[in-house]
Formats: structure tokens, C-alpha cells, sequence
């Protein structure tokens, strides 16, 4: 990936302000945005995208129900069947187009074509249920995708330390670990910029 000019001081445009990419885009940059079952990959890549983000959301079933966990999330009654899909201009120079992954196992297959082209991801993570997150993030390591960690904050969910939360998702000390709220584009957007300059910085490692 090449460096963005300017990269240390990403900013993004508001949702809904750009259509269109403009002409000095020099690197257009594949993310994945995942995490396990109603986490907030979809309120995610629909806060944060410029163009009208195309979503596969079909209404759960029964069956689904048996098998999905609504922990924390009772009244959750769609579920992305495919995936989410959303463009980011950061800079002049650098556009970003999420793909926001399904976290349920029995979608796994769809990761082998959705991690093609892909630089990294941002998992998204929640409190009440983190090892839950633990699939995820394996499945991004058999791939060899890095990653960075937001956890979604949730109303009512208990909050804990950065040192706790590291310990307890068993992050190396490289990992980016921020807080977020994905309903939140200015806290969303923080998110997704601490994985951008993650990449940027492994980027420079290994061209050094």
C-alpha cells in the first residue's frame, strides 16, 4: 500500500457530501469491517460511507434464531446474509472501500473471495460477549489479514479498562484496541483511522 500524503492527519468527509471520486485519488484502499453476530458492522459501514451503502439484510427466521445469539440484542430482527458495502474518502489522495463481513460461522465460506485485495481489518467487538470475538479473529489470521480491535460501546454494557480489554481478547501490544461508537460518525471515523495508520506504519516497516 503507499503512503497517503499527509496520513497522520486523516480526516474524513460527512456521509452523503461525496459521490464521486475525485481526480487526484492516487490509492484506493479494501477493508474488511467485521466481527461476530449483531456486533454493528452494518450501523458501522452505514455511518461512515459518502455513497448509499449497499446492504444484503434479510429478515431472521426461526431457524436462524435457534443458532444466532441475541445476547444483549432481543429485538434484533434482520441479519446481513452476504455482506456490507461502503466507500470512504480519507484525503485528496486516499479512498477507502469497506466491506462489512458477516460474523456468523456458517458464512466462513464468503471470507476466501472477501479477503482477496483486502489490507487489513477493523474488528468490532462488544463487552458482553468478547469471546465471541475470538473466531474472528482467528479466521483473520489464517488469512494473514492485520487487524485493529474497536469495541462498540453498547447502552448498558460494562465498560473496563484498555489493559483489561487487551488481556482479555489476548491482543499482542501492537494491536490498535480503541473505543467507538459505530451509530457515531466523528467516534467511527477515529475507529477506522487507528487502522489506516496501523497499516500505513506496518507499510513503512517493510519498505524500510
Amino acid at each position: 500500500m503507499v503512503s497517503a500524503p499527509g496520513s497522520d492527519t486523516l480526516t474524513a468527509p460527512a456521509p452523503g457530501q461525496v459521490s464521486y471520486l475525485g481526480e487526484g485519488i492516487q490509492t484506493a484502499v479494501k477493508l474488511l469491517i467485521t466481527g461476530h453476530f449483531a456486533v454493528g458492522k452494518t450501523t458501522f459501514v452505514g455511518t461512515l460511507s459518502e455513497i448509499e451503502p449497499l446492504r444484503t439484510e434479510e429478515p431472521m427466521t426461526e431457524a436462524s434464531v435457534l443458532v444466532d445469539d441475541l445476547t444483549g440484542v432481543p429485538h434484533k430482527e434482520t441479519t446481513t446474509v452476504a455482506m456490507d458495502f461502503g466507500r470512504l474518502t480519507l484525503s485528496q489522495s486516499l479512498v477507502l472501500y469497506l466491506f462489512g463481513a458477516p460474523g456468523q460461522q456458517r458464512f466462513t465460506p464468503l471470507w476466501r473471495d472477501m479477503t482477496l485485495g483486502a489490507l487489513g481489518a477493523l474488528v468490532l467487538a462488544d463487552t458482553r460477549r468478547l469471546e465471541n470475538s475470538f473466531p474472528v479473529m482467528d479466521l483473520l489470521e489464517e488469512h494473514g489479514l492485520p487487524y485493529a480491535v474497536a469495541v462498540n460501546r453498547f447502552d448498558g454494557a460494562p465498560e473496563f479498562a484498555e489493559d483489561e480489554l487487551r488481556e482479555a481478547l489476548d491482543l499482542l501490544p501492537s494491536t490498535p484496541l480503541v473505543m467507538c461508537d459505530a451509530r457515531d460518525q466523528e467516534s467511527a471515523t477515529r475507529a477506522l483511522i487507528s487502522l489506516v495508520q496501523y497499516l500505513l506504519r506496518q507499510t513503512d516497516q517493510e519498505s524500510a
